[in-house]
């Protein structure tokens, strides 16, 4: 059962960041075509796009976290140790944990990167401006 929550999530993860950045394609290409006037502007749109595929995906599954069910919980008590069940409710919770890591994961990285593209694209338009006045 715990195998199966692991591909779930992979697979969910990495299906969502696929569509959030085929969702973001287009504005990447365009934005990133404005600041770098090369061809090699396709190449970091492809670098930025795959970026998104890697943070989306390792923030939506939390290994870490996932511990729980295959490692079992010590109390000091009387020496008890208990291993969380996977149920139905946990199933559900861990998969909105993913899709919700995921989407924050990739927001982060957008915000970041059009955060630092606005940055660019004032220096790019200002030297524009500096250079075409005579």
């Amino acid at each position: 059962m715990f195998y199966y929550l692991i591909v779930t999530t992979f697979v969910l993860a990495l299906l969502v960041s696929f569509v959030v950045m085929r969702i973001f394609s287009s504005s990447i290409n365009r934005i990133l075509a404005r600041i770098i006037h090369d061809p090699i502007h396709e190449a970091w749109a492809r670098y930025t796009k795959f970026a998104g595929m890697v943070v989306g995906t390792s923030s939506g599954i939390r290994i870490y976290d996932m511990e729980k069910y295959i490692t079992p919980l010590t109390y000091s008590e009387n020496d008890q140790k208990i291993i969380i069940e996977l149920t139905q409710e946990r199933w559900f919770l861990e998969i909105y944990r993913t899709l919700i890591e995921t989407l924050q994961g990739l927001a982060w990285m957008m915000l970041v990167f059009f955060m630092v593209a606005l940055f660019a694209y004032v220096i790019v338009r200002w030297s524009e401006m500096k250079y075409q006045k005579p």
